[in-house]
């Protein structure tokens, strides 16, 4: 079978994870370092709402590309199910990966709310 290996996939998926983590890390250190808050919880332009989205946005692309390849699979318009379920595992990782993060982001919130002003 000629094109990329399942290690290669599974390895660019992985730099892709390592790259968007790096990313909220800069967002993360460059937007806490302006001092005091934002009024009425406003961010800055291109802060960690709009990388947030840009998640969101591709994590939702990676499915309606899986969700598609599965399609043109049952109607055998593909012969090609090791590219199917390749896409569906990245579509599944990247939405593991996703739920992850809310779930540390909601775990950071309620830490935060709990402690004493």
């Amino acid at each position: 079978m000629a094109g990329i290996s399942p290690t290669d996939s599974v390895m660019a998926i992985r730099n892709a994870i390592l790259q968007k983590n790096a990313a909220l890390r800069d967002v993360a250190s460059t937007g806490g370092a302006s001092g005091a808050p934002g009024v009425g919880g406003a961010t800055q332009p291109g802060g960690f709402t709009e990388a947030l989205n840009s998640a969101l946005q591709s994590v939702n692309g990676l499915q309606n590309q899986a969700g598609e390849a599965a399609a043109s699979f049952e109607r055998g318009e593909t012969t090609d199910i090791a590219g199917v379920m390749l896409a569906k595992q990245q579509a599944s990782i990247s939405f593991e990966a996703t739920l992850q993060v809310r779930n540390k982001l909601l775990s950071a919130y309620k830490d935060i709310m709990s402690m004493p002003v």
